[in-house]
């Protein structure tokens, strides 16, 4: 099958309507249920790469557009920028994205104490824009700050928003973008809506938790796209909740119920969800977090699939509020 092409927001980032996500290959430990079975135990950092290349070789076969990264995502960067080079990839061929905010702190490790630092300042802008800009070069199209939040004082912050907007209107990168993280999202994009520097909106995409449990920003999200931002669903498949790999006992009757909603529509479980999230026009890109070639596959098949109007009206029901929903996601372990 084709992917269907998008321009992302108002900068026309050229991009597919499934993009992949780097977060479960750019590192060892991450909080996707069933990444023991995807990955095994041999995680060292030429084995995490050569890992992250084939599933990277499938996504380009199969006319994947945008590539998603971040400073915090262990070797991310590093990993797609050396496939890059080694496949020889056109410029044209690609969108890359990546964010800024967190620092990666497990020291390759998946037990480590603490995964990532957080700091949305001017200081950690500058230091992690040269450090991304040192591995993708100009490659790096979208930069997005990583998790920004009304708590972390970002949005409110003068010098940090003209550094911002003069990283795109110097050429540094084309588009500037946030994601969004926790159950006060709404008010966290409302806020960005109003962002501006000499009168321009600082921000040109927003990328969100958006899923089937959690699909209460879908207002606010076609509201972001009739502004002109470009907008990336992240998390469609809720840490792995919303796949057969979900064995949490907490679960077990949503994974039941899932499976026939899903054999209802002739698709598995996995690819309801992906379904579900590109049903919605607003979303001009739904990350795949696939960990595999075989992942990647399915979720591309999952691309142009519909789902039944009575499986869509089900599906509403399965609805989570923000808040369990992120106190959830807050107890998933990293593995």
């Amino acid at each position: 099958m084709t992917l269907e092409a998008r321009s992302l927001g108002r900068r026309g980032l050229a991009v597919s309507r499934l993009g992949l996500g780097l977060a479960a290959l750019g590192r060892p430990g991450y909080i996707t249920l069933g990444r023991d079975r995807d990955l095994g135990t041999q995680r060292d950092p030429e084995t995490m790469y050569q890992r992250a290349a084939a599933v990277l070789d499938a996504a380009r076969a199969a006319g994947v557009r945008y590539l998603d990264a971040a400073r915090s995502y262990g070797r991310a960067e590093e990993f797609l920028a050396r496939w890059l080079r080694e496949r020889a990839v056109p410029a044209d061929a690609t969108t890359v994205g990546s964010k800024w905010g967190y620092a990666y702190a497990a020291g390759w490790r998946v037990d480590a104490t603490v995964h990532e630092e957080k700091a949305l300042t001017l200081e950690r802008f500058r230091v992690q824009l040269a450090e991304s800009r040192a591995l993708l070069g100009e490659r790096l199209a979208l930069y997005q700050i990583h998790s920004a939040t009304l708590e972390s004082g970002c949005l409110d912050d003068p010098a940090l928003l003209a550094a911002l907007a003069e990283a795109r209107r110097s050429g540094t990168v084309q588009a500037i973008g946030l994601t969004l993280s926790g159950p006060r999202s709404a008010d966290t994009l409302r806020a960005a809506f109003e962002a501006r520097v000499d009168g321009e909106p600082v921000f040109d995409a927003v990328q969100a938790t958006f899923n089937l449990l959690e699909p209460s920003l879908a207002p606010l999200l076609a509201e972001a796209r009739a502004r002109g931002m470009g907008v990336v669903a992240k998390e469609v498949h809720a840490n792995g909740r919303l796949t057969a790999a979900n064995g949490r006992p907490e679960d077990s009757a949503l994974v039941a119920r899932l499976r026939v909603h899903a054999a209802r529509g002739g698709l598995a479980v996995d690819q309801l969800a992906l379904a579900f999230v590109l049903a919605h026009d607003a979303v001009d890109v739904a990350l795949s977090g696939a960990a595999t070639p075989a992942q990647l596959a399915s979720h591309v098949a999952a691309a142009g699939a519909a789902i039944p109007p009575e499986v869509r009206a089900a599906l509403a029901g399965e609805a989570e509020s923000p808040e369990p929903y992120w106190r959830t996601r807050a107890s998933l372990p990293w593995a």
